[in-house]
């Protein structure tokens, strides 16, 4: 499980669960429950960690303060 802070809602507009992990720009993931959307979002972090190493860019510490928003 991510020690990254996770806010999770749902989108009327997609019709989904968005995820959103506000200390790592630009990563979030869907799903169509909650506990996929959380699943997808744990996977785009590590992609997201992964391709900033390969970049060369830094990769922020977790402040863990929330699971669910």
């Amino acid at each position: 499980m991510t020690r990254y802070e996770l806010i999770i809602y749902w989108s009327e507009a997609d019709d989904c669960f968005v995820v959103e992990v506000p200390e790592l720009p630009g990563c979030m993931a869907v799903g169509a429950t909650d506990g996929e959307a959380v699943a997808n979002a744990e996977r785009v972090i590590g992609e997201w960690i992964a391709t900033a190493r390969d970049l060369g860019r830094p990769i922020p510490e977790p402040r863990g303060r929330l699971k669910y928003a």
